[in-house]
């Protein structure tokens, strides 16, 4: 998408709030100011909207999410150790899917969040279409999803993920 020594001059707005309606419901998050990756914050009423806005994060790091029509319906389900490792699984698990199959996304819905005896499973239906270079803007590609600075904060009726994508 953008060639790796232009990289450092793209920056995003630090603490800029976006809101999109999918799937019925709002969802919110914040680019927190990183030097050189996407630092981004994603909040939820519970985990399972917190993941679902994290998805909506990274690919608007990609696009114009706007613009991304759910046309194709998909499901993912991906298992970890624990939380934090269950967040890197999906973002991974998600990237994957558009880096070989050139998907892009704007619907998630998360329908199964719970712990096995194992630690965590995650099953989601995504809904998207493939990348269109006419349609679809580019912003900034990702390269990986990262745990350096990856938190899960948990309050009453808010949960917050603070991760970082390696641009």
């Amino acid at each position: 998408m953008v060639p790796k020594h232009e990289r450092n001059e793209l920056k995003l707005e630090d603490s800029i709030t976006y809101v999109a309606n999918t799937m019925g419901g709002k969802k919110a998050f914040n680019f927190l100011e990183h030097m050189a990756d996407a630092y981004i914050a994603a909040y939820g009423k519970d985990l399972a909207e917190a993941f679902e806005n994290a998805a909506f994060a990274m690919f608007e790091v990609m696009t114009d999410v706007e613009k991304v029509n759910p046309q194709v319906e998909d499901h993912v389900e991906v298992e970890a150790v624990d939380e934090h490792a269950l967040l890197y699984s999906w973002l991974e698990a998600l990237l994957v899917r558009f880096e070989i199959k050139g998907m892009l996304y704007s619907r998630f819905k998360v329908l199964v969040l719970d712990k096995t005896s194992n630690g965590f499973r995650l099953r989601a239906k995504i809904s998207g279409e493939k990348y269109s270079p006419e349609k679809h803007p580019q912003k900034v590609g990702v390269k990986a999803v990262t745990y350096h600075r990856m938190e899960i904060i948990k309050e009453p009726n808010k949960v917050t993920l603070r991760f970082i994508l390696d641009i």
